[in-house]
């Protein structure tokens, strides 16, 4: 990976990675609907050949790199923000709660999670329905990185570890009355959803 990634910056980025994010992002046409779509790919794009590295490890370095540009590259800031990286603990309570099936989007964690129609794409939905300045009026009002950074921190067991599967027993629904969305949840199964899953595949 360092090889590969030595010669991407090299032979790719000409020895100016800054310079190569900022050609990428302004090589897309910015009266385009699906701008930032596109800007996403155009850097994420030519990454995905550096050896071992996924969309996900791509998500979170950029996502960081780019939110760092601040009002000097306001355009980096736009496009970081709408970075998001699946883990299997977003993945999870996605399942969980039930929005991938109400979305028709059932699948199991891996590539199909960054896929038109996956994780990525209803996390964006998502955000798009949250206005993140109620937060924190520095941020953008849509604001999809928070929105799954916030659904991690909930997960996760150095966060605020509700909905993880050290809480809850995957072969039962959730039973924590004390979780505040258990009245909007579906408490969906997970092992017997990715059964059901993995039978109509």
């Amino acid at each position: 990976m360092a090889y590969s990634l030595f010669l991407f910056m090299r032979d790719v980025a000409d020895d100016d990675f800054v310079g190569w994010i900022d050609r990428q992002l302004g090589a897309v046409n910015p009266h385009s609907p699906d701008r930032l779509a596109a800007r996403r790919e155009a850097i994420i794009g030519p990454l995905r050949n550096v050896y071992g590295v996924s969309d996900k490890v791509v998500a979170m370095a950029l996502s960081s790199l780019l939110l760092g540009g601040g009002k000097q590259r306001p355009l980096w800031l736009d496009v970081g923000a709408t970075f998001v990286a699946v883990d299997t603990l977003v993945h999870n309570f996605l399942h969980r709660t039930g929005i991938l099936q109400r979305l028709c989007a059932d699948h199991l964690y891996g590539d199909r999670c960054y896929r038109p129609g996956g994780c990525s794409s209803i996390l964006g939905l998502l955000a798009a329905n949250i206005d993140a300045r109620e937060f924190n009026r520095a941020f953008p009002a849509t604001f999809p990185r928070f929105v799954q950074s916030a659904i991690w921190r909930y997960c996760a067991e150095n966060g605020l570890d509700v909905c993880n599967g050290n809480r809850i027993d995957d072969d039962t629904r959730c039973d924590n009355g004390h979780c505040q969305l258990f009245r909007r949840c579906d408490r969906i199964a997970l092992r017997s959803q990715r059964e059901k899953i993995t039978q109509n595949q």
